[in-house]
């Protein structure tokens, strides 16, 4: 009976914690933006990978990053700024996954977007107005 008893508990113990382990949000499930912000725009940079536009409403802020397709190490860069003006925000180096992630506070305004990877560039200017 005391082994029983033992391995019920036991069972008992490992049931919990698979349950805490599920329900358990991953650090990244934010994204790399951070929490409250959601895709705006996803911009294709060839075949390489993409441009991503993020905002959070209650914050008024952009967030972008520009995402390999394939992991591989090489030259990444992102940049973000109100429509027209010098980019407020750039994130580049040599990097396996992405570039950034870069902000603005753009609230009722435009904002430019540029991504790199390699010599790879996508540009949007004038966009995500609100």
């Amino acid at each position: 009976m005391r082994i029983r008893s033992k391995v019920a508990a036991l069972a008992s113990v490992a049931v919990a914690a698979s349950w805490l382990i599920a329900s358990a949000a991953p650090a990244s499930a934010a994204g790399e933006c951070g929490a409250g912000y959601v895709k705006a725009g996803d911009y294709q940079i060839g075949s390489l990978g993409s441009l991503e536009v993020y905002y959070n409403s209650a914050k008024g802020k952009n967030c972008a990053i520009t995402r390999a397709t394939k992991p591989r190490s090489g030259f990444k860069q992102v940049a973000i700024g109100l429509a027209g003006k010098v980019w407020s925000d750039v994130d580049e180096g040599t990097y396996t996954y992405y570039a950034g992630p870069v902000y603005v506070s753009a609230r009722g305004q435009c904002i430019d977007v540029r991504g790199y990877i390699g010599k790879a560039v996508v540009m949007k200017r004038g966009v995500h107005c609100g």
